[in-house]
């Protein structure tokens, strides 16, 4: 892939006007597990880019990105925040060229992993940060899996490295096994631990010192490679070559005729094996002493793509057929609203990813879902909490933009003269759910906007109505997730409200065949009502979903009633026949059924459906199935035994078990209804020395004696707390 380094080779896809070019943008994301410090490393990167003046500190609630009340105290990230940079390199093909950099800071708390897939979905790179002790932890390898998914290119970050127990070469092989990822350090740390002190550069082969008279880790001395070092340095620099060369003919030619490889050339085909997701560069350093963030900033423009670099962006047609979005300033504009905020100061933000064309405002943008055509009143560059009002947007920027009222996440707004849906990010399925009450009749409206609110900006977030006692319930990825919502209902919209104890949010599914019967016949003395629908049900594949395949022949069920009884299958799936709870993973298949050309009904063949569904599953053999988590602890190896028996206790499966950087690592399978309570009890248990992460892996079916206690629970009214 050809890389352009000079002005006058610049795409014609860019408008004359724009401040910077296409070739000159990244759009990138810093994400990683909990804790690996993303939201330093942002923080560094604004002080060197200049866009702060001092560098703000997670654990003092200064961080620029991190500007809710809620992310201050915790000194975690919730929600993703964007800002813009620029930032010069001094060496390689885009030496001397000012780039712009916009980046998302993304959560680390597998809560808010929503954040992280609809960030992903809309950047063309990513900036994968590992901790130099825990090396790959459970969140990283969500991360990956997300990125993957979005076919991000990324570069990696072993952050720490100044802490006891770093290991550099550890985290990179980890990368390696549990990531499947083709990582390869550009640079190699001079010393670890305490006596962390410089870098050595694998492409050009020079070492660097940091000027610990430097407070603001600004300065380095360029040295000598050290020479207990320079026979590592060879053999990596090798290695590094080597692996370029499967990617790039240029580098293996020289590769195998034994010549000097130039470092410009080497840099191109790091980039191109780095786009085309074959390669993953590694850098080390620690953000919290300011060492190795500037390296990280090179590798940024050095290897990462700009818009132009990456394919054009897919959707459908109103027919289904395949469109390509290329980028470029010329065309109309399209553009996909990735995520929703509630400003208390300008209303509703929408957040965009323009693909493709100039977004001015005042300009008219269609939305294909809804059918209406809206007006952008105003047009934002957010910096985290602040914002600058501008008056056009290009190709390839995220920005936000208001005005534009009935937009959900995923839609895609255009021009209306575009046939186009861009693909909307996926997001999983609650797992938890609470019942919430006003606490007094003022509290009411004023809940029900909030709730409102938040469920248009969170996709992961549901409220929903319980039919039979009239309360209102909320469900979320977790306790955190609804402690937050919670939280915010009483700062933001001065809610008081009371929550129920936390429910599972369970789900049914069938283990064997079987047909159902629907019939709906009523005469009241004028039309009546009729309707039959025969359907056979069959498991599918797990995490497949619900298939409804329409069998019917020669007419024996009109196709206009064919809707309706699909619409009524779904419409039961919602409450299965053993506790309740929604079905999943099933087929079914319509096959028979008749028909009144007076009598029959749209609504009487979706009662059919019904009727012919809650049928078929009780003879299907249905079963209970629970969310299961995966859980890791980190713990002294002193408490080992007492965690894993905890474990145990919980119904929990031990998978594995290793000693990294002086701790034990315990992974393990835990029902999510037996980790209520475990921050509490997992810090008594190592006399608070031991920490934990878990994250939805997939569901199981119930034990036995353990579902009559859920089936009893599941028609009571939930207790207050």
């Amino acid at each position: 892939m050809a890389v352009v380094t000079t002005k006058d080779k610049l795409s014609p896809a860019n408008a004359p006007d724009r401040p910077f070019p296409m070739e000159w943008t990244r759009n990138i994301g810093i994400a990683a597990h909990i804790d690996a410090g993303k939201t330093t490393t942002t923080e560094r990167i604004l002080y060197y880019t200049g866009v702060v003046h001092k560098m703000g500190e997670v654990h003092e609630g200064t961080a620029v990105t991190d500007w809710m009340e809620q992310e201050r105290e915790r000194g975690i990230t919730i929600t993703s925040a964007a800002i813009s940079c620029n930032w010069t390199t001094a060496s390689g093909p885009f030496a001397g060229i000012k780039h712009q950099i916009n980046i998302i800071d993304t959560p680390g708390h597998v809560d808010f992993t929503a954040e992280v897939e609809r960030s992903l979905r809309v950047l063309d790179g990513a900036v994968a940060v590992f901790c130099a002790v825990a090396g790959v932890q459970p969140q990283s390898e969500t991360v990956w899996r997300q990125a993957t998914k979005y076919n991000v290119p990324r570069i990696a970050f072993v952050n720490k490295m100044d802490r006891t127990g770093a290991d550099f070469m550890g985290a990179v092989n980890d990368m390696r096994e549990k990531l499947g990822a083709n990582a390869h350090p550009l640079f190699l740390p001079i010393g670890a631990e305490e006596n962390f002190k410089g870098l050595i550069d694998l492409v050009t082969m020079k070492a660097y010192i940091f000027d610990e008279s430097d407070p603001m880790g600004v300065k380095s001395d360029e040295v000598d490679i050290p020479a207990d070092m320079v026979d590592d340095a060879a053999k990596y620099r090798e290695a590094l070559i080597e692996a370029i060369s499967d990617y790039d003919d240029e580098i293996a030619e020289a590769y195998l005729e034994g010549r000097d490889i130039d470092e410009d050339a080497l840099k191109r085909g790091i980039r191109s094996a780095t786009i085309a997701q074959e390669f993953v560069g590694v850098i080390p350093g620690s953000a919290f002493k300011k060492k190795g963030v500037q390296r990280l900033l090179d590798a940024v423009v050095n290897y990462l793509p700009s818009p132009l670099d990456l394919p054009p962006v897919k959707g459908e047609n109103s027919e289904g057929e395949v469109v390509e979005i290329a980028p470029d300033d010329k065309n109309k504009p399209t553009a996909l609203a990735f995520k929703l905020w509630s400003d208390p100061y300008v209303g509703k933000l929408v957040f965009v990813r323009l693909y493709s064309g100039k977004l001015e405002k005042g300009a008219s943008l269609y939305n294909p879902r809804t059918g209406q055509t809206e007006r952008v009143s105003r047009l934002m560059i957010m910096k985290a909490n602040s914002r600058e009002d501008v008056d056009v947007a290009y190709s390839g920027d995220i920005c936000a933009v208001i005005g534009v009222k009935g937009v959900i996440t995923g839609d895609t707004l255009t021009d209306k003269s575009i046939d186009v849906r861009l693909e909307p990010p996926t997001f999983p399925e609650p797992v938890i759910s609470m019942s919430i009450e006003p606490a007094s009749k003022a509290d009411q409206e004023k809940m029900s906007i909030g709730l409102g609110r938040l469920s248009e900006e969170d996709p992961t977030f549901r409220v929903t109505t319980n039919q039979e006692t009239g309360q209102t319930i909320i469900a979320g990825m977790g306790e955190l997730h609804l402690e937050i919502i919670r939280d915010r209902l009483f700062r933001e919209f001065k809610v008081e409200a009371e929550a129920g104890r936390p429910q599972i949010a369970y789900r049914e599914t069938i283990t064997a065949p079987a047909q159902g019967e629907g019939k709906f016949i009523r005469q009241s003395g004028g039309r009546g009502q009729y309707c039959h629908a025969i359907i056979k049900l069959e498991p599918n594949e797990k995490g497949k979903g619900i298939e409804v395949i329409n069998e019917i022949v020669g007419g024996v069920i009109p196709k206009e009633y064919i809707k309706p009884t699909i619409d009524g299958i779904m419409e039961a799936a919602n409450n299965g026949v053993v506790a309740g709870y929604p079905v999943v993973d099933f087929i079914a298949r319509i096959v028979d059924g008749s028909f009144h050309e007076v009598d029959s009904s749209e609504m009487a063949f979706k009662m059919a459906g019904i009727f012919a569904f809650k049928e078929a599953m009780k003879a299907a053999k249905p079963i209970l199935l629970e969310p299961i988590m995966k859980v890791e602890v980190s713990t002294p190896e002193e408490f080992q035994g007492d965690i894993i028996g905890d474990l145990n206790r919980r119904r929990g499966r031990v998978q594995n078990m290793e000693s990294k950087g002086g701790a034990a690592i315990v992974t393990a399978f835990v029902p999510l209804e037996m980790m209520f309570g475990y921050a509490t009890d997992v810090r008594s248990l190592s006399k608070g020395r031991a920490s934990y992460s878990m994250e939805p892996s997939h569901f199981e079916e119930v034990p036995a004696q353990i579902l009559s206690k859920i089936v009893e629970s599941s028609t009571r009214i939930p207790e207050r707390s």
